[in-house]
Formats: structure tokens, C-alpha cells, sequence
């Protein structure tokens, strides 16, 4: 019970910089372990994508996204790095000054013990309490060797208190150094993959080089199914808008919306950034203009949502309460579920099967269908839309 107390007493002062410095660790934990799930599931569909014929385009887009979460997860065993060294500087500190006091005990506790020899005989005690020249005196005398022993005793608690925390930090400081040895290790077979990945990269750059007609006319396929979805979800969402009367106007010349639809969407935009993810994947294709990634003057369709590599068989789930609208299939995205959340739309699509039929009410975290494999790909893509205008998911859904 004792060597708790001093212990306690030994860290309070550094209790507070050590919460936030745990605190920051198990985030970047946290961080680390999401992402090392990305890169696996990126591994698993490269590994599928192996023995399959033309897909090169395909893979140049996995590694990549693979390159970009190995760069992320390297950064965060950096910061992680930097957070052990500083802990460990903390920790010497705390040592050094430990030993400094444990050092100041000893020596003050040996002039104690030198003190008490040279006057160990008890005949001495007794005359220099009887040669008193008062009965004051000789009290004073008296308290004064008491006190003398007192010290002692006390002094030698202290040097044992001071020993036992001393001990403790020694063993953090071991354990912060295995960890730090831990993380380098981590952070150089990371750095040795990620240059294996950037090679893997510049060789699919160079073989969709090589035989640039033959690759263009896979793009121009992808493109027109991607420019076909966005007309097609553009096109539902604005006809739906005017038929429950969120892109109407009235008679004032004003657009009007129910109050149901109001409160929904109010609820809906409140949870900017909350929103949970319909799936867990690894973002393989971003929102918005983008060049194409070998053939650098060839612009990409508008991409108004995300696209996540995802696990075989993986189930898609409702980002927030809503009603489902519309049910379509459309080349290269199969079956596509359109959620509605008063003035917002999500949309669900490559799905194999669905789990709601238009008019449901689903809740957050519902399942509406499941991952299809199309052309040997386990892609998703989603979208969230404010009435006609795409928003960029990554801004909506949690961290």
C-alpha cells in the first residue's frame, strides 16, 4: 500500500501529459488497425485480380490506393514514433531526478547514521541530559535526541519510498524502448513494401503504355457507364424532388417541402460528418474531376460519389433513416437503391441483391442489399445527394 501511495505521488505532476499522450496513442492505434484492414482487403483483390485477363487499369487504381494507405499508415508510426522518443525524454528526466533525490537521501542519511556512532554510547545520552543546567533544558535536550532517532527512521523510509519509485520508472523506461524498437522495425518492413508497391505501380504505369488503344477502349466503356449513372441518379433525384414537392413551387412562388421532410433533413444535415460508412472498405476512387492515372491529358467523368474495394459478399447498410425511393439496374453498377432523407439522397449501388423494396422505411444501419461481384471485382460505390447537387461523402461520414 505504501510503495501505491509513492508511486502515485511520484507521477502526479506528469499524470495529465501522460493522459493526453495515451489518449493520442490509442487514436493512432486505432488509425493504424483501420488501415492495415484497407490494405488487406486491397491485397485480397489484387490477389483475385492475379489470374484475371485485363485488368491492369483496375489494379494501377488498387495499388495506388494501397500506396496511399501505406503512406498513412507509415505517418501515423512516425507520429507514434515521435510520441515514444518524447515519453522516453520524459522518462530519463524522471529518473535523473528520482536518482537525485534518492542520492540527497543517502547522504544525508549517512552523516545521520556517522552522527549517532561517534554518540552510540548510551552513558553519553544520559549525561548530556543530566548536565542540564534546567529542567527546561534538559526537555529540550531530551526532544532533541528523540527527534534525532525519529529522523532516522523517517529518512531511512524515504530512501526505501524513493527506491521503489525510482524502480518503476526504470521499467516504463524498458517497456517505452521495447516499443520504440517495436515501431521502427514496423515503420522500415512498411517502408520496404511500400517501395515494392511504388515498382508494382510504375510497372502497370508502363504495360498501359505500351498498349494504349487497347486500354482506351476499356476507359471509354467504364465512361460511359459512369456518365450513364449520373445522368440516370440525376434524373431520378429531381423527378422525385418535384413529386414530393421539395423542387415545386407554390402559388407565392416559393419551392414548399412537408414538414416531415423538413425535420428528416434538418435531422440529416445535423449529423454532418457522423454518419456511419455503408460499408467497410478501402476508397479506391474519390468524388469529383479527376485525370485519368496513366494517360494524363484524358479527363475522367465527374465522379459524384465514392468507390470502396470491399471483402466478397459484403452487406451495404443505410447511412441514416430514410425511405427508399427508387430501385434501378444499370450496366456496370447492377442494382442501385436510392434512399430518401427529406431534402437529401444516398445512393447504394454494384449491389448483387437488395433487402428493401421502394417505399420501406429503413433505419441507420440497415441492411439494403448486398456487394455484388462484377468482372471479378468487389467494388461499391456510393453517393449522397442535397436535392440535385452530389456532395462529397468523405465530408459527411465519420472519421
Amino acid at each position: 500500500m505504501r510503495r501505491l501511495l509513492i508511486i502515485i505521488m511520484a507521477f502526479a505532476l506528469t499524470l495529465p501529459v501522460q493522459a493526453q499522450k495515451s489518449s493520442s496513442m490509442k487514436k493512432l492505434e486505432s488509425q493504424r488497425a483501420q488501415l492495415e484492414k484497407e490494405i488487406a482487403i486491397l491485397n485480397r483483390q489484387l490477389k483475385e485480380n492475379s489470374s484475371a485477363r485485363e485488368k491492369e487499369l483496375t489494379n494501377l487504381t488498387l495499388v495506388r490506393s494501397k500506396i496511399q494507405a501505406r503512406e498513412k499508415l507509415i505517418a501515423a508510426s512516425d507520429q507514434t514514433l515521435r510520441i515514444l522518443d518524447d515519453s522516453i525524454r520524459t522518462c530519463r528526466k524522471d529518473i535523473e531526478k528520482l536518482q537525485a533525490r534518492h542520492d540527497t537521501l543517502s547522504a544525508y542519511y549517512a552523516r545521520l547514521v556517522r552522527s549517532t556512532y561517534k554518540n552510540r554510547d548510551s552513558r553519553m545520552w544520559y549525561m548530556y541530559v543530566l548536565a542540564s543546567e534546567s529542567i527546561g533544558q534538559g526537555f529540550r535536550r531530551f526532544g532533541y535526541l528523540r527527534s534525532l532517532a525519529s529522523e532516522m527512521g523517517a529518512q531511512a523510509t524515504r530512501i526505501r519510498e524513493t527506491s521503489a519509485a525510482l524502480e518503476v520508472e526504470k521499467e516504463r523506461l524498458e517497456g517505452l524502448r521495447a516499443a520504440e524498437a517495436a515501431t521502427r522495425k514496423q515503420i522500415a518492413s512498411e517502408r520496404t513494401k511500400l517501395r515494392g508497391e511504388e515498382d508494382e505501380s510504375n510497372r502497370l504505369v508502363q504495360k498501359l503504355g505500351s498498349d494504349r488503344k487497347k486500354y482506351q477502349q476499356q476507359l471509354q466503356s467504364k465512361n460511359r457507364q459512369k456518365e450513364d449513372l449520373n445522368r440516370k441518379i440525376a434524373d431520378l433525384i429531381r423527378k422525385e424532388s418535384q413529386k414530393k414537392g421539395g423542387g415545386s413551387t407554390g402559388k407565392s412562388g416559393k419551392k414548399t417541402s412537408t414538414a416531415i421532410d423538413t425535420k428528416l433533413s434538418n435531422e440529416f444535415a445535423s449529423n454532418k460528418g457522423r454518419l456511419p460508412w455503408p460499408v467497410e472498405g478501402a476508397i479506391v476512387e474519390r468524388f469529383g474531376k479527376h485525370k485519368h492515372p496513366v494517360y494524363q491529358n484524358v479527363d475522367l467523368p465527374q465522379n459524384n460519389g465514392v468507390t470502396l474495394a470491399v471483402k466478397r459478399g459484403t452487406q451495404a447498410k443505410a447511412v441514416f433513416n430514410g425511405t427508399v425511393t427508387q430501385i434501378v439496374v444499370l450496366p456496370g453498377y447492377n442494382q442501385c437503391v436510392l434512399v430518401n432523407h427529406g431534402a437529401y439522397y444516398t445512393l447504394y449501388s454494384k449491389l448483387a441483391t437488395v433487402a428493401v423494396k421502394p417505399g420501406d422505411k429503413v433505419k441507420t444501419g440497415q441492411v439494403v442489399g448486398i456487394v455484388d461481384t462484377i468482372g471479378g471485382e468487389d467494388l461499391f460505390h456510393f453517393e449522397l445527394w442535397q436535392e440535385t447537387t452530389p456532395q462529397n461523402p468523405e465530408n459527411w461520414l465519420r472519421d
